[in-house]
């Protein structure tokens, strides 16, 4: 394992338990679909309301609830997984993190590890102290940046050494009120990653994924963006392994 460590100073997506308004299922019996990939990224568009084909002939509807929505698309995803039409090598992976505290860095960690993969460790130019991390701090570093709506994070690099290479990219981050830390925005605004899986991983001891991972999707506009995960700080690496081979890896 490779780990591009950056420290020159010093991320269901579709968890989400809130439906979007969809559109009436053309068959309500699904039966024997056989999805593919292309009906993932049709699907996801159609969520994030981005421009699709006609699709008035599909039959995304697999929960039979008459609308298209989230859980059509981790239907979808597991059904496609699970098919024999999925490849057996799944390509190379790069699991490309922030961590704040540590905890983010350990779950990288154990994805690098069952999956082999390559590290890349996204950098703040001035690190956070802990007296910058002390939310409950009104004048600490990240109120401020949170209270301001033009924020932005220097990075030491958002350059991945042999960048195309890689089929997956995993994305890991802390939870910052509700939402990504935003350390991690400059990676996914700056890197293309059309072609590629990119599944979403956080870190939180009470706040869910939520809609962190179709914000970065939304920001990065390209990938084929799969299922995320969060995970507590007393995940263990069973956990990450359990989880990992629910989604195909």
């Amino acid at each position: 394992m490779k780990k591009f460590a950056l420290l020159a100073a010093t991320t269901a997506i579709f968890m989400t338990f809130c439906t979007i308004a969809g559109i009436s299922a053309v068959n309500a019996d699904n039966g024997e679909q056989n999805y593919t990939k292309e009906d993932i990224v049709y699907l996801q568009d159609f969520l994030l309301a981005r421009e699709t084909p006609d699709l008035s002939d599909k039959d995304y509807d697999l929960n039979n609830d008459g609308r298209w929505d989230v859980f059509d698309l981790c239907l979808m995803k597991r059904e496609f997984l699970g098919s024999s039409d999925l490849p057996e090598d799944t390509g190379k992976t790069l699991v490309a993190y922030y961590s704040a505290t540590g905890t983010t860095e350990r779950i990288a960690d154990y994805i690098a590890e069952e999956m082999n993969a390559d590290i890349f460790v996204i950098t703040p130019e001035e690190e956070y102290t802990s007296a910058d991390l002390n939310w409950t701090n009104q004048d600490s570093r990240v109120v401020a940046e949170h209270n301001d709506p033009e924020r932005h994070t220097e990075l030491v690099t958002t350059d991945v050494p042999d960048w195309e290479s890689y089929d997956n990219v995993f994305i890991g981050y802390p939870i910052w009120w509700q939402e990504a830390a935003w350390v991690v925005d400059d990676f996914v605004k700056n890197n293309d990653f059309t072609g590629k899986n990119v599944i979403p991983f956080c870190t939180s001891s009470s706040s869910p994924l939520g809609e962190s991972g179709v914000k970065l999707a939304e920001m990065a506009g390209t990938g084929n963006w799969l299922e995320g995960m969060r995970f507590r700080s007393s995940s263990s690496a069973d956990d990450v392994a359990e989880w990992l081979e629910e989604i195909g890896f």
